[in-house]
C-alpha cells in the first residue's frame, strides 16, 4: 500500500476485507505500460456485497505490485458495468 492508498482507504471507508474480496474477483480494465514511475493498471473487482471497487496497481516487478489508490467508481463517469470511461 502506498501512503496515498492508505489515506484513501480511511477516507472512503473501505475495509481490508473488501479489498481482499475485490482483489479476488478483479479483472484488468485499463493498462498503463508507460505510467510515470512503473507500469500500472486499473482493476475492477466486487466485494461479496456487490460493491464495485477500482484498484490502481503499480507493477514494480513480476512478483510485486503496489496499490496506488482505490475507489468506488462513479456510475456517471463509467459505463459497461464500470469498465469503460464515458
Amino acid at each position: 500500500l502506498t501512503a496515498h492508498a492508505l489515506h484513501r482507504i480511511v477516507e472512503r471507508n473501505i475495509s481490508k476485507q473488501e479489498i481482499i474480496e475485490a482483489g479476488e474477483s478483479a479483472n484488468e480494465i485499463e493498462d498503463y505500460p508507460n505510467d510515470k514511475y512503473f507500469p500500472s493498471c486499473l482493476l475492477l473487482g466486487f466485494t461479496d456485497n456487490a460493491r464495485p471497487l477500482h484498484l490502481h496497481l503499480s507493477r514494480v516487478d513480476n512478483e510485486s505490485v503496489r496499490l496506488i489508490t482505490l475507489y468506488e467508481p462513479n456510475e456517471n463517469e463509467w459505463t459497461g458495468g464500470y469498465t469503460k470511461r464515458r
